[in-house]
């Protein structure tokens, strides 16, 4: 791409001259790799923010915040004494300029710039951060590798300090995914360049396998992602499990239109037709097990929301279709045999669930990142 556009001109040039062009380039063909992965993964972000941005074309946004900070009495010059534990070579006893942290909860007061008068990293994570609170946000949700973990107290405290503790940040810590193919792992090295992209499992499990394995564990669990094993068809693979019992679910009302005619295909339409049966009949055990499983949905949901734990979800459609297909589906095959009519007060329960529970619904495979920004630290 740079010979096409370029020609030889950019061997011609300094390394001053043709690094700024090579890395925008780069950097702009990255991005719309990373753009083509969430596409593929039908995950969408408002917002791509660039670090440089904070101090590009005449901004010096890390520097504002520094200096707002300071008038607040939260950023002091001063000095730090030997860290615990470490090496006193490495220390460098010198005046610097720090961020009151101990006053908001963390454990010391933290330098803002480096010895040759350059920003910290975290600096610039305190002005992204009062970039965030200025657009409207008071809660936000950072995704970070599991070895950034000591790193969350002093980020949770600098927010308290921009926002006046208006603002909350809750840091999901995310572990390695271990790549395997029936059981194997799959070898990998950055050395030799040898690995396996993201984009490359989307494309040969899908989109939905992938979705769907990434939430079915807590996001500081480390996942085994065995690419045989996601398209594999049995009760082990948690994916075709659920599709399973929701292929089951609908194959039901399929059926019992053969003994209820006018029973309509459409969900919405056979919520309205079935609101008057009568559901004091449901009287079997597997009927209410089922019943108080689908009632628990909406707290699920909440609360998968309100703790930032989406793999909730995925862990009780996991749950209820296991349910759902070894027993249900069974119990009602033989019920519409013998009564049809009895199984009338179990479809105007199960109708309800179809359309909330559905693991193709907005609320599992769906997702959009509205409002949130995918912030890209990117030299």
């Amino acid at each position: 791409m740079l010979a096409a556009e370029y020609g030889d001109k950019l061997l011609k040039q300094s390394e001053a001259e043709w690094l700024p062009v090579v890395r925008a380039k780069a950097i702009a063909m990255m991005m719309d790799m990373i753009k083509g992965d969430l596409a593929a993964l039908n995950i969408k972000h408002d917002v791509f923010f660039s670090e440089r941005s904070l101090n590009e074309k005449g901004k010096d946004q890390v520097g504002a915040t520094i200096e707002w900070l300071r008038a607040k009495g939260d950023v002091y010059e001063g000095r730090l004494p030997p860290p615990k534990g470490a090496p006193v070579e490495d220390y460098e006893d010198r005046e610097q300029t720090l961020f009151r942290a101990t006053a908001f909860g963390d454990d010391v007061d933290r330098p803002l710039k480096k010895s040759d008068g350059s920003y910290t990293y975290f600096a610039s994570d305190i002005a992204y951060h009062k970039t965030k609170f200025d657009r409207g946000f008071l809660t936000m949700v950072d995704v970070w590798g599991a070895d950034h973990g000591g790193y969350i107290k002093r980020v949770q405290a600098a927010i308290k300090a921009v926002t006046s503790d208006k603002a909350t940040l809750d840091v999901k810590i995310v572990q390695l995914v271990k790549l395997l193919r029936n059981g194997e792992p799959v070898k990998m090295s950055k050395r030799s360049g040898d690995f396996v992209t993201l984009r490359e499992v989307v494309d040969e499990v899908g989109s939905d396998a992938v979705r769907f394995m990434m939430l079915f564990r807590k996001n500081d669990a480390v996942l085994d992602f065995d690419l045989a094993k996601v398209i594999e068809q049995s009760k082990d693979n948690a994916v075709f499990y659920v599709q399973y019992g929701h292929a089951r679910g609908h194959s039901i009302f399929k059926n019992a239109r053969t003994a209820v005619t006018a029973l309509p295909a459409e969900t919405a339409k056979r919520v309205e037709f079935l609101a008057d049966a009568k559901i004091e009949r449901l009287s079997d055990s597997v009927e209410l097990s089922l019943i108080r499983q689908i009632a628990l949905f909406p707290r699920i949901v909440e609360a998968a929301a309100v703790a930032h734990e989406p793999h909730r979800i995925a862990f009780y459609l996991y749950d209820l279709a296991r349910v759902g297909t070894c027993r249900i589906y069974a119990s009602l095959s033989r019920m519409m045999q013998k009564s049809p009519s009895r199984v009338w007060p179990w479809f105007r329960v199960s109708s309800r669930f179809w359309l909330l529970a559905s693991p193709y619904s907005a609320s599992m495979l769906q997702t959009r990142c509205d409002r949130r920004d995918f912030a890209v630290y990117a030299g």
